[in-house]
């Protein structure tokens, strides 16, 4: 583990005097800083509210070497759908909508797809049970970079026409950034007035929000927190069209609390009704332990019960959370695409588990060799390991494999799970047995030096004009690209945040990869030209349209 660094210059309250903050738990606190530590984000700003009592912990630099404070600007990503559910709720506390009623009834000269005589209402859009996919099917932005930028009303009105429901509205919950996209613009509509216009008047204004806007200006540029990606490169920030709705707010920490004490009930406001209406559970999720109202999720634990919502972009990271008896709330912001959830939800309950700190970094095929072998857990379930170049992968009975990363010698992660693995030697300096964490520690010992078969398909050769075609960039969801590239005759995919992985073929427009259990096919048009990819993997097939860079 590495020695934490914990000072003062590491740390600011930017909101209250030390001795009335309310603190961040010291495993949480601890957490953020380890994950600055070792690069995981480059910086961190936590709003956290106790009671009538709140203050904005920031930790690590900007790019320019200046520390954040509670006016530096993030985008928050889908949070936006919790203030789209709010104007929503507003409306209806004041009469002029109702949750059963049909949203083509706010879009005239549009068609919205119906299903067995059942429309699609405005509340199953905010209970994402619409029956509309996750993203409209004609969105294959010319700038995978700003992907939502030119997605526009005459787009929308297209895809709705032509879209045919699977399933009636209001069967079953489908995550839905189209859904909840087409909502704010259908209330931007009714009101005969932009989206943003909307947030100003409603919701910005009244909570005092003054740094908060879905409409980035070169003002507010000067504030923003760069965005990162996965690989810590500097990415683009996101623009919004008619999708407004579903991801185009960018905040700060003070701004941020003001929302969160109003939703709390701690901040005298005409909103706090329409917040509560919001906040109501209403229909199933998929997980147990959750249930959705307007948008805002329901978490039930042991510990207690919170609601919640997070965001990501391409560039950023955020949650929104407070517990259900309204005296605890966080809200956690970072300028990198890797989640905060669990600092969030930490911050909230003492049994949340926090996902250790990893750095990677660089082992050679030569020394990965050392790993290779079949381990036993126990009788009947082995973890095989292998190599393939510079990448480890692990392999347990009768599942799919997956890479894991070295973060010391010996000590490898996943990024796929809360999963890590640490290999002990003997006295000779042999590998001789791993020790699985995971809900506990599981040592394992080497029961052979052989590979087990990874049961790969066969793979075929194509020439390098072939392979040509399948050059490009795929869009997978709204802030996930596939990568497709090939190297020395060699095809390779990578999904946004992700390190690249060998493609196989296993004939023309049919490839397999190798380090999971994955496929993928190669859609072409009528004049043979590819056109979009479909990503088979856990018994779902996920069609990527292709996309200009």
């Amino acid at each position: 583990m590495k020695r934490l660094c914990f000072a003062l210059s590491c740390l600011l309250v930017t909101t209250a005097a030390w001795a009335d903050a309310p603190q961040l738990p010291a495993r949480v606190a601890q957490a953020v800083q380890q994950r600055i530590d070792v690069g995981e984000y480059p910086v961190v700003v936590i709003g956290v509210v106790d009671g009538d009592r709140s203050a904005v912990y920031t930790y690590g630099k900007l790019d320019g070497g200046r520390a954040p404070d509670g006016d530096t600007v993030f985008e928050i990503g889908s949070i936006t759908k919790t203030f789209t559910a709010t104007l929503l709720a507003q409306q209806v506390i004041a009469g002029k909508l109702q949750l059963d009623q049909p949203v083509a009834t706010l879009l005239p000269g549009f068609t919205v797809p119906t299903r067995d005589g059942k429309s699609v209402t405005l509340g199953n859009l905010a209970s994402q049970n619409s029956g509309l996919p996750r993203m409209p099917t004609n969105f294959a932005s010319a700038n995978p970079n700003d992907p939502f930028v030119d997605y526009d009303a005459a787009k929308l009105k297209a895809f709705l026409a032509s879209y045919s429901l699977p399933r009636d509205p209001g069967a079953s919950y489908e995550y839905s950034n189209l859904g909840v996209g087409l909502l704010g613009y259908a209330l931007s509509v009714h009101a005969g007035k932009s989206y943003e216009q909307l947030l100003q008047q409603q919701i910005f204004q009244p909570l005092g929000m003054h740094h908060s806007t879905s409409v980035q200006d070169d003002a507010l540029r000067g504030r923003l927190a760069p965005g990162h990606g996965g690989k810590d490169q500097p990415v683009a920030n996101w623009h919004f069209d008619v999708l407004a709705g579903a991801g185009a707010i960018v905040s700060t920490a003070d701004d941020m609390l003001r929302y969160l004490k109003a939703n709390m009930g701690l901040q005298p406001s005409p909103l706090y009704p329409a917040m509560q209406l919001a906040q109501t559970p209403r229909a199933d999720s998929p997980i147990p332990s959750e249930r959705l109202g307007l948008v805002w999720m329901v978490r039930h634990s042991a510990g207690g019960d919170i609601i919640e919502h997070n965001g990501m972009t391409g560039g950023y990271a955020s949650y929104l959370g407070f517990t259900a008896d309204r005296r605890h709330g966080v809200v956690v912001l970072t300028n990198k695409n890797v989640t905060v959830d669990d600092l969030g939800q930490a911050t909230l309950l003492p049994d949340v588990a926090l996902a250790p700190a990893h750095k990677r970094i660089a082992v050679t095929a030569q020394e990965l060799e050392a790993y290779d072998g079949a381990y036993e857990l126990h009788p009947g379930f082995e973890i095989t390991v292998f190599h393939k170049g510079d990448q480890l992968i692990t392999q347990g009975t009768g599942q799919a494999p997956f890479p894991v990363y070295a973060s010391a010698k010996d000590e490898f992660f996943a990024d796929v799970a809360e999963i890590s693995l640490s290999f002990q030697r003997d006295e000779h300096g042999k590998v001789n047995q791993l020790v699985l964490h995971q809900h506990g520690d599981h040592v394992a010992p080497r029961v052979g030096a052989q590979v087990a078969d990874a049961k790969v398909p066969q793979s075929v050769t194509l020439d390098a004009t072939t392979l040509a075609n399948y050059i490009g960039h795929y869009q997978l969801t709204h802030d996930a690209v596939i990568d497709v590239t090939v190297k020395d005759g060699q095809p390779f995919v990578q999904l946004t945040g992700q390190p690249a992985f060998p493609l196989f073929a296993s004939a023309r427009d049919k490839f397999f990869l190798s380090v999971v259990d994955a496929k993928i096919d190669f859609e072409r048009d009528a004049s043979g030209r590819i056109v979009a990819l479909t990503l088979h993997q856990n018994g779902v097939d996920r069609r990527a349209p292709r996309i200009e860079q």
